[in-house]
């Protein structure tokens, strides 16, 4: 094997970042990402020892096991909006739910910063939906047209004729914006 034939460190980090990417792009990356985060300061502020030069506080409440389940159950949540995106819902849900119920049982939900990543972790992962992937112009319907996104202008609107001057608005019952009665009778 040459020098030449062997890939290259660069193409092999730029194949592995791309493919990365597309892992990313099928999931709530960034809603698990946060739920997962917001499990790690849940589960460990309640055991810590904070040390002030030679005092020694310690966190640890009487709820300390339900702080490290509450905890561990972000940590998997996270890790279900990664690995089964179809189960995002219930694991949002989970989550916000989880990160209310740590603001009563983990010290403020972690002094507020697990209680904040869970809340918007959870809110991303069920406000996350699967892209559908685009249509390219070389794929159009059966008739032969393409799909158009956003408002549709019509560039050679239909002659005005008849009662109603023909805008579409005219139902031909007598009772339309068009003709000024809308159902109602005029004083004058």
């Amino acid at each position: 094997m040459s020098a030449d034939t062997r890939p290259r460190l660069i193409e092999t980090i730029g194949r592995k970042r791309l493919s990365f990417r597309e892992w990313r792009g099928h999931r709530p990356f960034w809603g698990g990402m946060l739920t997962l985060l917001a499990g790690i300061p849940i589960m460990y502020i309640p055991y810590a020892n904070l040390t002030i030069g030679s005092l020694t506080v310690r966190m640890a409440t009487t709820a300390g096991a339900g702080s490290l389940i509450i905890g561990v159950l972000l940590v998997v949540l996270g890790l279900t909006m990664w690995f089964q995106p179809a189960s995002r819902v219930f694991a949002g849900v989970a989550a916000i739910l989880l990160s209310l119920v740590s603001l009563v049982v983990s010290n403020f939900g972690a002094f507020l910063i697990g209680f904040l990543l869970g809340l918007i972790g959870g809110a991303l992962g069920v406000s996350w939906a699967p892209g559908k992937a685009g249509r390219s112009a070389d794929d159009a319907d059966e008739a032969g047209r393409t799909t158009v996104a956003g408002p549709v202008v019509a560039t050679h609107p239909a002659p005005a004729a008849g009662p109603g001057l023909g805008n579409g608005l005219d139902d031909l019952s007598g009772t339309s914006p068009t003709n000024g009665t809308n159902g109602r009778h005029r004083a004058g």
